[in-house]
């Protein structure tokens, strides 16, 4: 069944626009204009992916994307924040909260659903095989979509929890952020991602798993690498 997109614009024009192009490629799209309907109508509907404005009535997209993310029904869908901000500042504030890319106004049709796509190619869920990561006080299921520290869920956005699979899954081996780019994002070098969006997220995972996040080395000038065995 073809995936359901989820817009939240306030622009009629552009809300107008990205529906016309999704539906042309496929998807079935809900819109919703104000922000304060956003995180409700996610829930009811459990869209495959969240296109979201940052400058929003009602609740701003930060907030919006705070409260999808925190939400157990809905933290792991997908977020691409739309919005007319450039600044390194206001793009780190935006994954820091959740988002899983970030694009800035005007941009291409086509680059949006490259985009679209290389995220949701990155949400299919992957073969029913349960998988566990286990290392100290950390245990990573990846069939439930599921972090514990010290038996209690650990608050991780569905991008942190792909990077820390990645890591775990590597056995102790470096991998660079380009490497994670393309195992947590699904994205190669040709989208434009940069790759100090790996460390704004690597950041928030280490604080979020505590005293396991010293597991994660950063290996200057190339990346990351997770220490399995106790020191």
């Amino acid at each position: 069944m073809e995936k359901k997109i989820l817009i939240v614009e306030d622009e009629k024009d552009i809300a107008r626009m990205l529906e016309y192009n999704l539906k042309k490629e496929g998807y079935r799209v809900a819109a919703v204009h104000d922000g304060a309907a956003a995180p409700a109508l996610a829930a009811k509907e459990l869209p495959g992916l969240i296109l979201l404005d940052l400058m929003l009535p009602g609740l701003d997209g930060l907030e919006v994307c705070r409260r999808v993310k925190t939400d157990p029904r809905t933290a792991a869908i997908p977020i691409i924040m739309l919005t007319a901000k450039g600044e390194e500042s206001d793009k780190l504030v935006g994954l820091g909260v959740g988002a899983d890319d970030y694009i800035t106004k005007p941009f291409s049709v086509k680059e949006l659903l490259a985009r679209v796509k290389a995220v949701l190619r990155r949400a299919v869920p992957a073969a029913e095989v349960r998988e566990v990561y286990r290392a100290g006080n950390l245990e990573l299921d990846c069939a439930r979509v599921l972090a514990l520290v010290k038996g209690k869920p650990a608050d991780l956005t569905a991008r942190e929890f792909e990077l820390l699979k990645a890591l775990m899954a590597a056995g102790g081996k470096v991998l660079s952020r380009e490497t994670l780019l393309e195992r947590a994002w699904a994205m190669d070098a040709a989208m434009e991602i940069e790759t100090r969006t790996v460390d704004v997220h690597i950041g928030t995972l280490r604080k979020k798993i505590g005293a396991e996040g010293r597991r994660i080395v950063t290996v200057k000038n190339y990346g990351y690498r997770f220490e399995p065995e106790n020191k």
